[in-house]
């Protein structure tokens, strides 16, 4: 009896401490990367911290360039800068994943900056965006992992790729 409880015990304490958040109170981690949308490839680095056990706050810079035909007339080229920031939830605890698996959800809210030629008189602008995002990370060590998100509502719509950094 004593040997069922000891492995049972054993069992639950393994199970808690493989299902914590990989990004602990504290720590900090460092994202870049690729993203894909109908605006051009944006290139995007981002930073989270662990502020509780299952959240992470964050923020982020993107940047890409594309052209557009308007009006049957001539290329225009723009520029389109991303200031954001993120609150992710982490279902590491409730879905009692191990540190090699993250999967998170949360809004972000942020600035998108467009640049383009004074004789564009198109509809892009710049403004406030509010959004949420959907994303994964799988771990390959304690320091590296890729990164794949979805989101809309904001400077990524669309979605991201990449490389995580614990920092």
């Amino acid at each position: 009896m004593k040997k069922l409880i000891l492995v049972i015990a054993l069992a639950f304490v393994s199970a808690v401490g493989f299902s914590q958040n990989p990004l602990g109170v504290g720590q900090n981690q460092l994202n870049v990367g690729l993203g894909f949308s109908n605006w051009g490839t944006p290139v995007y680095i981002g930073f989270d911290h662990g502020i509780s056990r299952d959240l992470t706050l964050g923020a982020e810079f993107s940047y890409r360039s594309y052209d557009e035909k308007w009006n049957n007339d001539s290329n225009y080229k723009h520029n389109i800068m991303g200031f954001s920031g993120n609150l992710n939830y982490h279902f590491n605890t409730a879905l009692n994943m191990s540190n090699e698996w993250d999967f998170y959800i949360g809004p972000n809210i942020g600035f998108i900056v467009w640049n383009s030629p004074d004789l564009y008189d198109g509809k892009h602008n710049s403004g406030l965006g509010i959004g949420a995002q959907l994303g994964f990370r799988y771990y390959l060590s304690n320091s590296i992992g890729l990164n794949l998100e979805f989101g809309g509502g904001n400077a990524f719509n669309g979605g991201k790729f990449g490389l995580t950094f614990k920092l």
